[in-house]
């Protein structure tokens, strides 16, 4: 009877071995997934900055995106790509920064959220949002849903 017990030990043992690293390896691909997702919203921030709030908005969204708007019913797709490609941005600087985010387990969706600053001219509106990511098939992570609240005055670091 000791026998049999110890012939299937070393079989345990490789199962729950190979079961750690395949969630080791889920939870590691998973992590990149939401590092490089979180990056990305940098990135689109660092885009409206340099840009324009126009040109990053229709680079970073997804054909089928989704945008949100106080006072007014969602805009979708072509209509919201319409719909960005009509703002007048020559004197709005749009910039944001991610404080935090999450992504499936599927690491292929997920989100951000924090703060905007919109500057007009010598006014600027601070406000919080939620941006909806979606990793594309050639790996490149575009919004599929964007929406903005003006907030309760958040700061925002500054650039250095």
């Amino acid at each position: 009877m000791k026998r049999t017990v110890i012939s299937f030990a070393p079989a345990l043992l490789f199962l729950i071995n190979a079961s750690c690293n395949l969630q080791f390896r889920e939870n590691t691909e998973r992590m990149n997934a939401l590092n490089e997702m979180q990056q990305t919203d940098v990135d689109f921030s660092n885009r409206s900055k340099e840009v324009g709030m126009k040109k990053a908005f229709l680079e970073y969204i997804e054909a089928d995106g989704v945008l949100l708007q106080p006072n007014s019913l969602p805009v979708k797709g072509a209509d919201a790509i319409d719909f960005i490609s009509s703002f007048n941005d020559s004197s709005v600087i749009l910039t944001w920064q991610p404080v935090g985010g999450d992504v499936a387990t599927s690491a292929d969706m997920g989100y951000t959220y924090g703060v905007y600053s919109m500057q007009t001219g010598d006014s600027a509106r601070r406000g919080t949002y939620v941006t909806i990511w979606k990793k594309q098939a050639d790996g490149r992570w575009k919004f599929v849903l964007d929406a903005g609240n003006e907030g309760v005055g958040a700061e925002m670091k500054e650039d250095k």
